[in-house]
């Protein structure tokens, strides 16, 4: 797995890169703000982590990139990751650099056309939902699944944070 690097839109509307993010450990996960399951339970299960952290939360942030750029501006970016977690990140960009990013990251994602509820536009997106975890110096060290016990992956984030950054 490559190191975290990408230009990408915040969802305060600043461009924003893979340094930016140095000296913090990176939860990274792709999704978009009208997915009606996997998205928000992923988003909810990651806050909860970052509260069990106390403290320790501030050395860690959760990077939310949108897989459907035509509907996820940054300031629907900063109403949806804002009801989750403080610390979430939600990042935006143009259909080529989502493209670009999730390649990097082998993540699959299509857009659905067909029979959807109405207040998704009339389109779903599916797309793959791993959790990809960042040392403080941007090096990939671990893949996690929503669906792995929350236990784990706030044993694994302790020990990154833990770590002296590089």
């Amino acid at each position: 797995m490559p190191r975290l690097q990408f230009e990408m839109v915040d969802h305060t509307g600043r461009e924003v890169g893979g340094e930016d993010f140095r000296g913090k450990v990176v939860l990274l996960y792709f999704g978009y703000t009208h997915c009606p399951d996997v998205c928000p339970l992923t988003l909810a299960q990651l806050h909860g982590i970052m509260r069990e952290l106390g403290a320790d939360a501030e050395a860690a942030r959760i990077l939310f990139v949108s897989v459907d750029p035509a509907r996820d501006d940054p300031d629907t970016m900063r109403a949806y990751v804002e009801a989750f977690d403080p610390r979430a990140v939600g990042l935006t960009g143009s259909a080529r650099a989502t493209e670009a990013l999730a390649k990097r990251y082998r993540t699959a994602f299509s857009r659905d056309p067909g029979p959807a509820r109405p207040e998704a536009g009339g389109y779903e997106v599916s797309h793959s939902a791993s959790i990809f975890l960042f040392d403080r110096a941007g090096r990939p060290r671990l893949i996690a699944v929503p669906t792995a016990p929350r236990e784990d992956i706030l044993h694994d984030l302790r020990l990154l944070i833990g770590e002296e950054p590089a």
